[in-house]
């Protein structure tokens, strides 16, 4: 009877581990790819949401690509062994890439997956499966070896060493390492083949659509909830509006395509660390709803049934009506070229401490600036970000503080903004007005921003992952309001962290896939976050200065820090207030000045 039930979990356990994909999801034995075979140029999306091709790696001696996904074991305990073998084999012309197959796993885990694992080289996501199609690939951990033409010269495992339940105490053979030596040296692979423990492959099936979608009751409230704050008539931060049934019709095909790579709604900090009141995302559920709509062919639906549309302020500005409003001269922007960091100084100068709750930077040609900051500059300073305010950034919102919360500008000051505007193909101007709005609460707390960065890093030329970090200690008892990153065109991640003086450490934000184009502020809930007196805030920061960074200015310059975009900057903003200040001030909502304790009493 053992022997027996011995027998029936041994054939159980031989079923569950060697299940092939279903028939229609992989290649037949005729189809099978075979080693010696050239594999087409595919194409698969890279962690900036780009279709790219190993093409674009250029001229490599050998390309070693593994699949993945987020939740395999076996990739989990191999990525560390591959990240080691590419800083081994990266100098003598070996390009490695890990390919996620995870049907719902996206992009920004996937970024993430790559820091955990400490891996320098390139990850992607194969939404369709092509990828591991074209090298006859069934199984996540599986990698495969191509030659400088491309063809396949290896199939299998990394090593013998880890396999479903269980691990040998060192690696038997490293098959890996083997084949990669085979083929820098030009032989034929000893063994071009070997059976690789892995989850299965599980390729998307398209989904066939459901009529019962339909717009009025199931699409149009998604379009409210997630897509309507940018994509509507009036807003500059999208290029169409999303708000009738023929807006999403003609659009539906894109719809589809940014929500089920989940690059819509944006957003750029991993899930797994910190609480963010301004969170993004749709769910899978919401997004299976969009593809069945569109697969469907778009249904109307009742239109009666359809929820109020949102309703939209007149006003030009987000914030309240402004009390001081300071334009820059009108600027000319060229038709073509890379423009440099502009630095305008507003036209006013504040003769007294001025405290304000409300801020919003505007451009009257919203496509040509990509994005603005604000800073304040004593009497005879230089213009710089030394003093950071606030910015307008792709993604950003206006600073609009509440609960007794307020910033002051200083006496003696004048407002200094740095813009970075982009061609569109024309030649065309454009005019930024800055909206204050006064302090209208009893400031009790004063906002203040710590600027976690370093300044005097240099990034080699074509360095794929290069580190930079730097640390600040407080001085104060603080409760944190929001952190925000900013790097230039190589910046790839941004790591926020607190060492508490007890030497523990806590992840406070995860941006593994940065994005120039969206900046966002990651907005803590009230009171929720606080942090003692001699905390270090530590953040750390890669950049990707190789040729495959597709917005690199040029790889082959070691990049320092400076101000413009063909330079680098690494900021890691944290705002927050002091525990132990109590301010209790009464401001002139005329005029953002303190009123004194005469003044005040009169006042009443």
């Amino acid at each position: 009877m053992q022997a027996t039930c011995r027998t029936v979990i041994a054939i159980a356990l031989l079923a569950i581990f060697s299940l092939p994909a279903r028939a229609e999801e992989k290649s037949t034995p005729e189809t099978q790819v075979a080693i010696g075979d050239k594999v087409d140029n595919f194409e698969f999306k890279d962690i900036r949401y780009l279709p790219r091709t190993l093409s674009e790696f250029g001229d490599k001696k050998a390309f070693v690509v593994m699949f993945t996904t987020l939740d395999c074991p076996l990739v989990q305990r191999y990525l560390p062994k591959l990240g080691e073998m590419e800083r081994e084999y990266r100098d003598q012309g070996v390009q490695f890439l890990a390919v996620n197959v995870g049907p719902n796993d996206d992009i920004r885990e996937v970024a993430y997956q790559a820091m955990r694992a400490e891996c320098s080289f390139p990850f992607a996501k194969d939404f369709d499966g092509d990828v591991a199609r074209a090298v006859g690939a069934e199984r996540a951990a599986e990698v495969v070896v191509l030659d400088g033409d491309h063809k396949l010269r290896y199939r299998g495992r990394v090593d013998d060493q880890y396999r479903f339940g269980g691990e040998r105490p060192k690696v038997g053979r490293h098959d890996l390492k083997l084949a990669i030596e085979d083929v820098l040296a030009g032989r034929d692979v000893k063994v071009a083949t070997t059976a690789v423990d892995g989850c299965v492959i599980e390729y998307p099936q398209p989904r066939e659509g459901d009529p019962s979608i339909t717009f009025a009751e199931h699409i149009s409230p998604l379009l409210q909830k997630h897509c309507q704050d940018c994509h509507r008539d009036g807003a500059t931060e999208a290029p169409f509006a999303l708000v009738s049934y023929d807006d999403a019709v003609d659009h539906s095909e894109m719809l589809l395509e940014v929500t089920k790579e989940q690059r819509m709604p944006p957003w750029y900090g991993s899930k797994q660390h910190g609480t963010f009141t301004n969170l993004r995302g749709m769910s899978l559920e919401e997004r299976h709803m969009i593809e069945d709509w569109v697969r469907a062919d778009c249904p109307q639906g009742d239109m009666t049934k359809a929820p109020e549309p949102r309703q939209f302020s007149d006003s030009e500005w987000k914030i309240s009506e402004p009390d001081l409003v300071l334009k820059t001269p009108v600027q000319k922007i060229p038709a073509t070229g890379y423009i440099p960091y502009r630095y305008i100084i507003l036209p006013h100068f504040f003769k007294e401490d001025t405290w304000i709750q409300e801020v919003q930077i505007k451009a009257e040609n919203s496509r040509a600036m990509h994005h603005c900051n604000m800073a304040y500059i004593k009497l005879g300073e230089k213009p710089s970000n030394k003093n950071f305010i606030t910015g307008q950034v792709p993604g950003g919102d206006p600073m609009i503080l509440d609960r007794n919360v307020g910033f002051m500008i200083p006496a003696k000051s004048s407002l200094v903004l740095q813009i970075h505007y982009v061609t569109l193909g024309e030649e065309t101007t454009d005019q930024i007005s800055v909206g204050l709005g006064y302090a209208r609460e009893v400031i009790h707390k004063h906002l203040r921003n710590s600027q976690v960065t370093n300044l005097t890093f240099k990034v080699p030329p074509h360095a794929p992952h290069h580190e930079v970090s730097a640390t600040r200690e407080l001085k104060h008892d603080i409760t944190g309001y929001g952190l925000f990153s900013h790097m230039h065109l190589r910046g790839k991640d941004m790591t926020f962290s607190a060492i508490l003086p007890d030497g523990k450490k806590e992840k406070l934000l995860v941006v593994p896939n940065y994005s120039f184009d969206w900046q966002q502020a990651y907005r803590w809930p009230e009171d929720a976050v606080k942090f003692p007196k001699g905390t270090k805030l530590e953040v750390v920061a890669h950049y990707d200065n190789s040729a495959f960074n597709p917005y690199n200015p040029d790889p082959s310059d070691e990049v320092k820090e400076g101000p413009q975009t063909i330079h680098e900057m690494m900021y890691g903003f944290v705002f927050y207030t002091h525990d132990d200040e109590h301010l209790n001030l009464h401001i002139d909502p005329k005029t953002g000045h303190v009123i004194d304790a005469a003044n005040q009493q009169a006042a009443k």
